[in-house]
């Protein structure tokens, strides 16, 4: 059996003076709670009723949704997803996922043993590849379809009452994104300009003209990937060398270091307050001091 030890924060040089963000607990260690060699995981996301994390893993041509029940101890809750790589808890307590290689956005209802229900939100093989996906306050749901290959017909969309709206062309690459706490600005990663954007979102559910939102000045280039907010619309931003703490002012809170490269972030755990970090080969928890936008909301 595998022994878990805590990690020291150690940080990584570069140019933006950085430290480590308030928000860390006097007491937090950095977690080891899942690994596996050869193993790219992504998409976690807590469920409130169950208590258990979600995450997907990427191993060669497998594609999995994997729920955590103990330390290293998972449960394969859904195989072959066909892509799954984003996830999200939609308001109805529903798992929302993108399908890259089904080209869906798919809504599963969470059984204790897999999926008890799915349903496809959305099929369109014109899209190139769903990556990341949430859903705003009012329902909304957004989600990213990168152009890997080409970097021209990338896009974001909005989902409404299953009809399909193109808001964003302006990203080479779009990766991961989610709304503010009041639904009224959109953050986007972009993984070719390697900086994040925010997006002023409409009445309508479009959006505005973006700007550049964050952009440190780092010697680590590692691309930006998925992302979350806390109570007080704080960001987590995973890219540029681990994970990057942004007051809704863009303003740099510090950054947790993590030597893997990092792809996603969620908030969970019984008070919300806990941080889990997928990365390549690993899964972290990071307990804060503040709690997730909507990790404790409940069914």
């Amino acid at each position: 059996m595998t022994t878990l030890l805590p990690l020291l924060l150690v940080l990584a040089p570069c140019e933006t003076p950085t430290k480590l963000p308030p928000v860390i607990a006097d007491d937090a260690k950095l977690y080891i709670i899942y690994e596996s060699k050869g193993t790219f995981f992504e998409g976690p996301t807590w469920d409130p009723a169950s208590e258990k994390l979600f995450f997907t893993a990427f191993k060669g041509k497998s594609t999995q949704i994997l729920r955590l029940d103990d330390l290293n101890k998972v449960t394969v809750w859904l195989d072959n997803t066909q892509g799954v790589n984003g996830t999200y808890l939609s308001a109805s307590g529903r798992l929302l996922g993108a399908q890259a290689y089904g080209h869906r956005l798919v809504s599963y209802g969470i059984g204790p043993d897999g999926p008890k229900d799915t349903r496809i939100l959305l099929e369109d093989a014109s899209l190139n590849q769903p990556n990341d996906v949430c859903e705003a306050p009012d329902g909304t749901i957004y989600f990213t379809d990168p152009d890997f290959k080409e970097r021209r017909t990338s896009a974001v969309y909005k989902l409404k009452d299953g009809k399909k709206e193109k808001i964003i062309e302006d990203m080479p690459l779009p990766n991961g994104l989610k709304t503010s706490p009041d639904g009224k600005v959109l953050y986007v990663s972009d993984s070719h300009e390697r900086h994040w954007k925010a997006y002023p979102i409409k009445p309508d559910g479009t959006v505005g003209t973006g700007r550049v939102f964050f952009d440190p000045d780092t010697k680590d280039r590692r691309e930006p990937d998925g992302l979350a907010v806390d109570e007080k619309g704080n960001l987590y931003f995973t890219g540029r060398g681990g994970v990057w703490v942004v007051s809704p002012e863009g303003k740099p809170l510090g950054l947790i270091p993590i030597k893997e490269f990092a792809s996603n972030v969620c908030f969970g755990g019984s008070f919300g307050n806990m941080l889990f970090i997928t990365c390549q080969d690993r899964v972290y928890s990071l307990k804060l001091t503040v709690r997730g936008a909507t990790a404790v909301r409940q069914r």
